[in-house]
């Protein structure tokens, strides 16, 4: 009896370690990670290219390099993304709110023009363009139409997009955290933590950096540590379905974005 029970220790003991150095799926803090404003330096635009596992590329469609890059990243299996430039943001695919929908549609097709393979967007700048519900709405019923998905990057808190996204099922995502609003080698890593703390609070974290040289460099040393720190790093399509469109707490109350 005694040699039974002494098994039976030692196996349940032998699965709570097994458990502990490989736990089951959906145990992990998960992050996801978007890096904004590509195209328009190469040789940044290549180590983001080379960071590990699944970092999505959002690229400006008004840069010099967009459709090279989206393509090198189409061929390297990452995630493109549009980065459309909205107001405050200028130049010739900028949205602005005065504009008609008809400009905003021939817009929108030219920038997916300059960025091939983009599996959706997200806004750059925006804080003005994102308050507004009626082209909000349009774009998202267009994404929808389009099979497209949608990140609101929150460049403000009156932004109304993600809500409008909610509202008719787009596959969409908010961001949490900006890596680098200060982009010294610190702040960065400092952010990268308050991601990392954020993700074991509520079970997920949706991370926006840029290219700036040292943003590149705390990640590229400290995201290969992730999964030793317990922590999923996914593409941004998972994400979608782990938060199932639902609003975080910061966003939104009871998972409906205000």
């Amino acid at each position: 009896m005694r040699a039974w029970l002494l098994l039976l220790l030692l196996g349940v003991f032998g699965l709570a370690q097994a458990e502990q150095e490989n736990p089951p799926p959906g145990k992990h803090p998960r992050l996801a990670l978007i890096i904004d404003d590509l195209g328009q330096n190469p040789p940044r635009d290549r180590r983001v290219l080379a960071l590990p596992g699944p970092v999505a590329l959002s690229i400006l469609p008004d840069t010099p390099h967009a459709r090279e890059l989206a393509l090198a990243a189409h061929r390297a299996g990452k995630t493109v993304l549009l980065h459309l430039p909205m107001d405050p943001a200028g130049g010739p695919f900028s949205w602005h709110p005065q504009m008609p929908l008809q400009q905003l549609h021939e817009r929108l097709d030219a920038a997916l023009d300059a960025v091939p393979y983009a599996h959706g967007l997200n806004n750059h700048m925006g804080s003005r363009m994102t308050a507004e519900a009626e082209p909000m709405a349009w774009l998202m019923a267009e994404l929808q139409r389009r099979h497209l998905i949608f990140l609101d990057s929150r460049t403000s808190p009156a932004t109304v997009a993600a809500a409008q996204a909610q509202k008719i099922g787009l596959a969409s995502l908010s961001r949490d955290v900006f890596l680098d609003d200060d982009p010294s080698p610190q702040a960065v890593a400092r952010q990268l933590a308050a991601g990392i703390q954020l993700a074991r609070k509520q079970g997920s974290a949706v991370l926006i950096g840029h290219p700036h040289p040292d943003t590149l460099a705390v990640l590229e040393r400290e995201l290969p540590r992730l999964r030793e720190q317990g922590i999923d790093w996914i593409g941004i399509d998972l994400m979608i379905a782990v938060r199932g469109n639902r609003a975080m707490a910061a966003h939104g109350k009871g998972g409906i974005y205000r």
